[in-house]
């Protein structure tokens, strides 16, 4: 494909980086480029997108607008690309960015703020893509993107919904260190356990959900009102941090905007069903949360709070996951994802693992220093988790310093 000359409109003389048109841009003979600021010039597209064509839960409108209103950082510029066929000019895809300032240098990422577990772009249908189409459309998608030192994309999964990624094609994406992992689920709900987990996980979960029943009830609890979502979700919250200090680990709902933003995900997502919130009770006592990103046939884990101490020698986390996937299977669901990380209880039920890719391209010197500091990092990181020792030590000193900073002056 022959590449042409990049023509692009000029945006200059307006606040914030915004645009009162549409950046245009001409990056090849197969694909052109719109560049929108705002989500409303975007959003009759991309729920059009949502609705009849391929796009995860990550990307849906409603949990962007979520995103744009409460976690965009101050001076941060939204960057909504949409991509057409320059034949037909037929649109194909909408990639949602940001540009930022990180570290004393301009980035450009994806629009997610730390609550999309995925990258991947909407596509217009399920016509599938190629390595050079998705180059072609790539190349479209650059020639309208604002200056900027990286541009730097992370969690991009090998596909949607069945249909190859276009990032992920392309020739600059990397694996990275993570892996998300879901098990496809079919049949019988009342048997998924039986026949899709491995046999020691439905053994560990019969005989945990056996002595709960002993307890005085065990019950599965839809947030399905607002007073609900009010209380269910404040326990997640309680108990995620909770855990996530014994632990020693960071964790975002430390951060009041970040919780603002998924109390209000669940109470809009009462009225179309796109945001779930479970809870695991026995007696009255809630003691495991589980919330829920729903599209079309995939039900998304994004987080789960466990309180281990309220039943002693029986994994809550384990308990309610399994009811959901019997739950989602009731409901016509066929895939089950478990989000990323690479917990052991993923592969102890029998998830399979898929790595997910990371796309960096540096514009300029200072873009390609930050780059190698990143990489000094993360192979810094992959050394410690190699040395279980030196992990279990690190862990413990982070620890301890979360508690220090916890205690009243």
């Amino acid at each position: 494909m022959a590449v042409q000359a990049v023509q692009i409109a000029a945006v200059s003389g307006l606040p914030d980086g915004q645009s009162s048109h549409p950046v245009t841009g001409v990056a090849n003979d197969a694909y052109t480029a719109r560049l929108h600021t705002s989500l409303e010039a975007a959003g009759p597209l991309w729920l059009r997108f949502q609705a009849d064509g391929v796009c995860t839960a990550h990307q849906n409108y409603a949990w962007a607008e979520g995103i744009v209103a409460r976690l965009m950082p101050e001076g941060a510029e939204l960057l909504i690309v949409e991509v057409n066929d320059a034949v037909t000019g037929a649109p194909r895809m909408l990639v949602p960015l940001m540009r930022r300032s990180a570290f004393r240098h301009r980035l450009i990422e994806w629009l997610s703020c730390g609550v999309c577990d995925y990258s991947a772009p909407l596509l217009a249908d399920a016509s599938p893509w190629t390595r050079q189409s998705a180059q072609a459309a790539w190349a479209a998608v650059r020639s309208v993107l604002p200056p900027a030192d990286r541009i730097h994309i992370t969690g991009i999964p090998q596909e949607i919904s069945g249909i190859a990624n276009p990032l992920a094609l392309l020739t600059a994406t990397r694996n990275s260190l993570h892996t998300s992992f879901g098990l496809a689920i079919d049949g019988d709900p009342e048997t998924v356990l039986k026949r899709l987990f491995r046999p020691s996980f439905v053994k560990a979960f019969n005989k945990d959900w056996r002595r709960l029943e002993r307890l005085g009830g065990v019950e599965l609890v839809e947030a399905n009102t607002p007073a609900l979502v009010e209380l269910i979700f404040g326990d997640l919250v309680r108990m995620r941090l909770s855990r996530f200090r014994e632990l020693g680990r960071f964790d975002l709902l430390t951060q009041g905007t970040v919780v603002d933003f998924y109390r209000n995900a669940a109470l809009e997502g009462l009225s179309d069903g796109s945001v779930r919130l479970f809870g695991l009770r026995v007696g009255e006592a809630l003691i495991a949360v589980q919330y829920l990103l729903i599209h079309q046939v995939t039900v998304h884990a994004l987080m789960i709070a466990i309180d281990q101490g309220a039943v002693p020698n029986v994994s809550p986390g384990l308990l309610i996951m399994g009811k959901l996937m019997s739950w989602a299977r009731g409901r016509g669901f066929e895939y089950f994802d478990l989000s990323v990380g690479n917990q052991s209880y993923k592969e102890h039920m029998g998830a399979k693992g898929s790595s997910l890719g990371e796309l960096c391209h540096e514009n300029t010197v200072r873009g390609s220093a930050v780059s190698t500091a990143i990489k000094v990092r993360n192979r810094t990181e992959v050394f410690v988790r190699s040395k279980p020792r030196l992990l279990k030590a690190i862990q413990g000193l982070m620890r301890g310093l979360r508690r220090l900073r916890g205690r009243p002056e």
